[in-house]
């Protein structure tokens, strides 16, 4: 399917599902960037898992979006559990547009929802010229260290970086082994999983996705990736108001309520310290690619 084609087609779904249009075409852009860039676990396979929580009267398709500045620099965000999209796209514009005016922009967004790779805005920070973190948590499933109960997401880290080219330096990782999203879609294609990259309910490794689903997955450099987990929970969870601890519900399994997801952004101008960054970040990456 050709992308103005796919584009379109996610567009009227979505306005089917009484989203405004602009808000359409905010998710249908995320959703083709993540086929575009290699994650098909995050892409077209999720359309479904919004409409459904729609249907269920869990993701507002209108929300009335609240924006509190509380400096030039500061500014807190209710997304009123719009589609995750919605509130990342709000909070990534609001991060640069701050960092434009005072040179760093720190945005929390609560009641929000899952709003697909991390990348996607760290990279739009990017792009504008701009060092960018982002965090966001996600529904239990991986125990913390010692532990045999799930509790934290599979929280992705992500930073971005612009660089004297055209292309940004993007790093997006879960703190799983993989990313949940891959199990789902292993699961759906009746595929096995990579051994050692999850536990059955009973702490064994399993290949099975649909049992690994049920059970635990592994955090990558064990206690140092619970940790990890733990420390995007306190980030995108705690500090913003969003849901934490295990509250975070699952967007395909549990329509109980709203998911509350909690994102954080940072965005700073990477001249703050010195004013040759562009010549430096030049020769960091010749050093690395001089090794390669």
């Amino acid at each position: 399917m050709k992308i103005k084609k796919a584009r379109k087609l996610i567009i009227d779904i979505f306005l089917k599902y009484k989203l405004p249009k602009n808000h359409a075409k905010i998710c249908a852009d995320a959703l083709i960037n993540a086929e575009l860039v290699g994650s098909p676990s995050h892409g077209l396979t999720r359309v479904i898992s919004y409409c459904n929580r729609i249907k269920k009267k869990v993701i507002n398709p209108k929300p009335k979006i609240k924006i509190k500045k509380i400096s030039t620099s500061i500014t807190s965000i209710d997304a009123d559990n719009a589609v995750g999209f919605i509130g990342a796209e709000v909070g990534i514009n609001c991060a640069i547009k701050n960092a434009k005016k005072s040179g760093i922009g720190l945005v929390a967004v609560k009641n929000s929802g899952h709003f697909g790779l991390s990348g996607y805005y760290a990279e739009k920070a990017a792009i504008n010229g701009f060092i960018s973190f982002c965090f966001t948590n996600a529904p239990p499933a991986i125990a913390p260290h010692g532990a045999k109960k799930t509790l934290l997401g599979t929280n992705p880290i992500c930073f971005a970086a612009p660089t004297e080219s055209k292309v940004p330096f993007v790093l997006d990782t879960s703190i799983s082994m993989i990313n949940r999203g891959k199990i789902r879609r292993a699961a759906k294609l009746g595929k096995k999983i990579p051994f050692g990259v999850a536990l059955d309910k009973k702490g064994n490794p399993t290949t099975d996705p649909n049992i690994a689903l049920k059970g635990l997955q592994l955090p990558i450099a064990g206690f140092k990736g619970s940790g990890l987990a733990w420390m995007v929970d306190i980030l995108a969870g705690v500090l913003t108001g969003g849901n934490h601890g295990g509250k975070v519900k699952d967007p395909f399994d549990d329509f109980t309520g709203p998911q509350n997801v909690g994102h954080l952004f940072i965005v700073f101008n990477p001249n703050l310290f010195v004013k040759d960054y562009k010549k430096r970040i030049k020769e960091n990456i010749k050093r690395f690619k001089k090794i390669t």
